[in-house]
């Protein structure tokens, strides 16, 4: 059935605004102290608040999401997020909020449904996977459990909100890496382009990027989209920390992963960020950029200008052969290694097939700059790609095979395959999720109230 949306301003609402921005005026004031967000709770109750008849905020297939749910999440995204509370950014947060607990509600009746259909199938943390959990969360924050705890509760978040909201995002991780890991396949060739397109951009001015992205279409408009941004700036530079606000108002997938977009090469970002990436200093926090479907907000937290030489990461096999060798001993040498070089499929098995061929030694040689290798080397090593192995090649001191196992512009840090591959797999892991949450949310019956 096609989703169908009622949103009504009510008397209830607006007390219910006013009521959290009493809660948290005393609660968030730690926030200007502590490292990153979170301090230590104080010892004062938390402020007394109004009482409300509880009702009902929206419905997700006949499952409700009462005002109390929401309410408390409501506080939990501004405790988390040290976000001071205004009448602007509380409607924000209420929306995001909200539109937060719907998606949590269809991921777990898919959960739900999974586990009654196929018994053996246990989805949902155990209690000590989810105190883990839950240790790694304030370990973000720089406290630890007990102390994020009596936080939350100080400013009225009761334990099971965060809990639950964990619970939720567990489970779904769990679900869609079972189901959907075993179709994800990252073939060796997508792996060399990707390490070819990384390679060739490390010669280019690169950035290290965090970001937040504020869709116009979702603000309201692009005045709304702007104000948003500008209040989170705010924040921001107030103390808020930009993971925890990537996390909670970012339009972006990268926002799960607290805004961090990784390295972007320049040429391939667009004109407008990169004009404002150009002129930003490490550490530093953007004004908002309107771009053509939000607006932006930008924390450069590392850059290079490029580099030039090319580092190579390299192994080799060799039999020994002196300059007076005989023919007769050259020929003989050489063909045991192009033995060799036939059952190589890659660097990780040079050394293992070395050692079963007498009179063959085989060592991994490190990395060094292309231009620092003796010709002979240098000849074999143009030629190869990433996993290749090359030679046999002959020198004064005897006869080789050169593997190449990694290659990169220097003052750049290499990728490793493996890092690449496990890249590749979690980005097309993130997309089907996304996908499936879509369908999940188009198929439902959603009322907002």
């Amino acid at each position: 059935m096609a989703e169908r949306t009622r949103l009504r301003m009510s008397a209830a609402r607006s007390m219910l605004l006013g009521v959290l921005g009493l809660a948290l005026t005393g609660s968030l004031a730690f926030a200007q102290t502590a490292a990153p967000a979170l301090p230590a709770a104080e010892q004062t109750p938390a402020p007394k608040r109004a009482a409300l008849s509880e009702g009902v905020a929206a419905s997700v297939n006949d499952d409700i999401i009462s005002t109390y749910d929401l309410r408390q999440r409501v506080l939990l995204i501004l405790v988390l997020n040290g976000v001071q509370p205004t009448e602007q950014n509380l409607r924000e947060v209420e929306r995001e909020a909200l539109r937060t607990l719907v998606d949590e509600r269809l991921e777990m009746q898919e959960i739900r449904s999974i586990e009654s259909k196929q018994k053996d199938v246990h989805l949902m943390p155990t209690a000590k996977e989810l105190d883990e959990e839950t240790n790694l969360w304030a370990g973000q924050y720089g406290v630890k459990k007990p102390q994020l705890i009596a936080t939350l509760n100080a400013a009225g978040v009761q334990q099971k909100t965060l809990e639950d909201q964990l619970s939720v995002q567990m489970a779904w991780r769990s679900y869609i890496g079972g189901r959907f890991h075993g179709t994800v396949r990252i073939g060796d060739e997508r792996v060399n382009q990707e390490q070819a397109r990384l390679n060739a951009a490390a010669t280019k001015a690169q950035y290290q990027v965090s970001e937040i992205m504020i869709d116009t279409s979702r603000a309201g408009g692009p005045e709304q989209a702007l104000t948003g941004a500008k209040q989170l700036v705010e924040q921001i530079k107030k103390g808020a920390p930009f993971a925890a606000v990537a996390r909670q108002f970012s339009a972006l997938p990268t926002g799960a992963n607290g805004g961090d977009a990784g390295w972007l090469t320049a040429g391939d970002i667009p004109p407008a960020i990169e004009s404002v990436l150009a002129v930003m200093r490490p550490g530093q926090i953007s004004d908002p950029v309107p771009v053509a479907d939000g607006v932006y907000i930008l924390q450069l937290r590392d850059k290079h200008a490029g580099a030039g030489a090319t580092m190579v990461a390299l192994k080799q096999a060799a039999i020994r052969v002196p300059e007076q060798a005989t023919p007769e001993q050259i020929a003989a040498a050489t063909a045991k290694l192009d033995t060799l070089k036939a059952e190589v499929k890659s660097c990780n098995d040079l050394e293992p097939d070395a050692a079963k061929l007498d009179g063959v030694v085989a060592g991994d040689l490190g990395e060094t700059e292309i231009s620092d290798l003796s010709p002979e080397f240098k000849s074999v090593v143009d030629g190869l790609k990433v996993g290749q192995v090359g030679g046999p090649v002959r020198t004064k001191a005897g006869i080789h095979l050169v593997a190449l196992c990694g290659r990169h512009a220097s003052g750049v840090k290499g990728v490793g395959r493996d890092e690449i591959e496990s890249r590749l797999e979690n980005e097309q892991l993130s997309m089907i999720a996304r996908r499936y949450l879509r369908d999940l949310r188009n198929s439902a019956t959603i009322e907002s109230r």
